[in-house]
């Protein structure tokens, strides 16, 4: 059954990620399954043949790896885990390229670590040679660089749900699409031992926005009590899309033409809608793509100024600056309860905002013998994440 608002949404995505994880990649045995590799291609190849522009986030080279390499059994050292997800890395691509070759196309393997997303010159690189693929009709395929980053293989499920997240906001596209091996996010209240009942949408204005997802979904009042578990990366990804103003579909990756149907406005899966504003793409930089060298707890007053008068970070609302950090780098900063509500560039360092936090701004030239800035934070370097 095609719904008219999925519809609209699924119309307007010219640039899609798409997600797909290690259990819908792979076998019984955890090798890769070579017949799932080549339906996710596929449909890749249609939806690029229909003028939009694909890219996919792929987890499975250690399932690749272990069937390559002839071993039954994931290996606990991490050294031999890299090497089994680096001898992996070539079949996964090879088998991607063998399926979109009959469409014409072929796989670009693109390997990336938190490093590129946290320098804004390698951000902005990442960037230009993904754009640059998309125009030769090719198909990116991203991965965590796992010979040099462990992040993804020491994590039982996900951090490449907030890889694509991050991938996501830098093309600023209009869908993310996380493929898992859940049909999306249940009603427990509704299921039963025999069915679980999908939620098919997650409007974040409407229910109170990022708590609803940031906590997994289990804190809401009202409402069905959804399941998390596994579900908890994919719902922080989504967060961190959604809240920048773009949609997310969490659906089950071994349904028969999946993404067909997703672009074709089927109710597949759960919809989480995007906040009605979005935002620049140098503050979806700051907010989910640049790794913070410290921590700023803020009052309740310059809590409620930054996330309702869109105001900038005086230091005069500063209670607390944690970690070492210079000026420019991003910070995090906190309520007192540790919540999350903000990033943003430093106009000071952590040894200077030490020295003038809680002061007036007209005491900062007194305390330091010279006033730089104003802000400590300037609301143009700051984006809301809470």
């Amino acid at each position: 059954m095609s719904d008219s608002n999925r519809q609209s949404i699924a119309d307007a995505a010219h640039t899609i990620v798409v997600k797909v994880g290690t259990r819908v990649l792979t076998g019984p045995t955890g090798r890769l399954d070579g017949e799932r590799v080549a339906s996710i291609a596929h449909q890749l190849a249609q939806l690029v043949d229909s003028g939009r522009r694909m890219l996919l986030v792929s987890s499975g080279a250690v399932g690749a790896g272990l069937g390559r390499l002839a071993q039954s059994q994931r290996p606990t050292d991490l050294a031999e885990l890299q090497a089994v997800a680096s001898v992996g890395q070539s079949c996964l691509i090879e088998a991607y390229n063998r399926a979109l070759e009959q469409h014409g196309h072929h796989a670009a393997q693109v390997l990336l670590t938190a490093d590129d997303f946290n320098d804004r010159s390698r951000y902005l690189n990442v960037r230009n040679t993904l754009f640059a693929l998309f125009r030769m009709g090719a198909v990116p395929i991203v991965n965590e660089n796992d010979a040099v980053r462990v992040d993804e293989l020491q994590r039982n499920f996900g951090d490449n749900d907030r890889l694509a997240a991050m991938v996501a906001n830098l093309l600023r596209a209009p869908l993310l699409v996380l493929l898992s091996d859940v049909d999306g996010v249940y009603d427990m209240t509704a299921s039963t031992e025999d069915h679980k009942v999908v939620v098919p949408q997650i409007d974040l204005e409407a229910t109170s926005g990022a708590t609803y997802v940031h906590r997994g979904l289990s804190d809401q009042r009202e409402g069905p009590k959804l399941s998390v578990g596994g579900m908890q990366t994919k719902l922080e990804a989504a967060k961190l899309v959604a809240v920048a103003g773009e949609s997310v579909i969490i659906a089950g990756g071994r349904r028969e033409n999946v993404l067909i149907d997703i672009l074709a406005g089927e109710q597949v899966g759960t919809l989480v809608v995007g906040a009605a504003s979005s935002t620049t793409a140098r503050k979806r930089w700051i907010g989910a793509a640049a790794r913070c060298a410290g921590r700023l707890i803020v009052d309740a007053g310059a809590a409620k100024a930054l996330c309702q008068r869109g105001s900038s970070l005086l230091a005069v609302g500063v209670t607390q600056v944690i970690g070492s950090f210079e000026k420019g780098d991003a910070v995090a900063i906190e309520q007192a309860d540790g919540t999350e509500i903000a990033r943003g560039l430093s106009n000071y360092s952590s040894n200077d905002l030490r020295q003038v936090a809680g002061a007036q701004t007209d005491r900062i030239a007194e305390l330091l013998g010279h006033c730089p800035y104003t802000e400590v934070v300037h609301r143009d370097n700051l984006a809301l994440v809470g």
